[in-house]
């Protein structure tokens, strides 16, 4: 059994400018603060090996998962080993307890000696901030409504969901140093990084993880300390060596569409640059093509028009028709939920 209770956080610890004694002690400041994070410091320092994670159900049903400590413990070592980021990194926790990118934010102060502020889970978690921190981990969402506190922000992560175009073209001229992350829930958080920088489509691994591909082109992924078995995904990859991928999509959104498939994702990156709010490439079926590719967009109906997307795309990848849906569904790490937000037209 493995016990986290006193001894095994790291002394250079500090939650708030707080320093804690022990566990009791954390325990009973957090549960001040916010019961998200006391929550699950409670299974964190219970003697059970491995805690109960909910995926977040972006591209299906959230489920719940049992993780190993000491998966998560390897997961924070390999954080602090790829981004250089010692004991006493200053950092900030804006991400929900409930899920494994906000339980894994702890872990990594806890087990590096970081020193973490807990700010607000809102869209816009540095405002009126003028702290300096070393790093930090935002989704989308906060980062595009951050855009003036970044310069407070050394390095910053950024998952949960696609980078548009337009976002990344305004990261591209901050000195903050950003980068996207591939992982989920299983992985322990990312497994993979990839630096934003101009023309730069690789994902590079951490430590101590290999990588293939089953025979749909889908990533395996091979992570001895964080999961006893290989983790095979529905993310279509091109590797292009050892240590660096390239994501195209998700095997299970291919759209075929009069006997020529289509990656939602690859329509939505030649778009990204044209349509400036949320929208999503999808299907509904159809008697001649089986499955006609359709735009969903968040918004005004007719802010649009097909005629403006056509040098953009193929004549096989342009939308047969715009939906416009007022407020797309979306989980609880703001990740759009695209089956849901489907179903408000299908039930229309």
């Amino acid at each position: 059994m493995i016990s986290l209770k006193n001894h095994l956080f790291h002394p250079d610890f500090q939650l708030d400018n707080t320093t804690f004694l022990g566990s009791t002690d954390l325990l009973s400041y957090s549960k001040k603060k916010d019961i998200a994070t006391y929550n699950f410091l409670l299974d964190w320092f219970n003697n059970e090996a491995f805690i109960q994670v909910k995926t977040s159900g972006s591209t299906g049903k959230s489920k719940t998962i049992r993780l190993a400590k000491k998966a998560m413990i390897a997961s924070a070592l390999a954080t602090g080993n790829y981004f250089d980021l010692p004991s006493k990194t200053t950092t900030f926790l804006c991400l929900s307890s409930n899920y494994i990118a906000g339980k894994m934010m702890l872990v990594r102060a806890m087990v590096l000696g970081w020193h973490l502020d807990l700010l607000n889970t809102t869209s816009k978690p540095l405002m009126n901030n003028t702290k300096q921190y070393d790093f930090g981990a935002m989704v989308p969402l906060q980062v595009s409504r951050s855009l003036n506190e970044l310069k407070y922000v050394k390095k910053l992560i950024i998952g949960g969901g696609a980078i548009a175009t337009d976002l990344l073209s305004k990261l591209y001229p901050l000195k903050t140093r950003c980068f996207a992350t591939y992982g989920m829930t299983e992985t322990v958080t990312h497994i993979a990084v990839k630096p934003l920088t101009k023309n730069n489509n690789y994902y590079t691994l951490l430590p101590n993880i290999s990588i293939s591909q089953d025979n749909r082109n889908c990533l395996v992924i091979k992570a001895p300390l964080l999961n006893e078995n290989d983790i095979v995904t529905n993310d279509i990859v091109k590797i292009h060596s050892t240590t660096e991928f390239e994501w195209l999509g998700r095997y299970d959104s291919i759209i075929n569409s009069g006997g020529i498939k289509i990656l939602p994702e690859q329509v939505e990156a030649k778009l990204a640059a044209v349509i400036k709010t949320r929208f999503f490439i999808s299907s509904l079926p159809d008697d001649l093509l089986e499955n006609k590719v359709i735009l969903i967009v968040e918004g005004k109906e007719n802010s649009l028009d097909l005629a403006s997307l056509k040098p953009f795309l193929t004549k096989y990848e342009l939308p047969k028709t715009i939906y416009y849906i007022p407020k797309f569904v979306v989980t609880d790490t703001k990740k759009i939920q695209r089956q849901k937000t489907l179903d408000l037209i299908i039930t229309k």
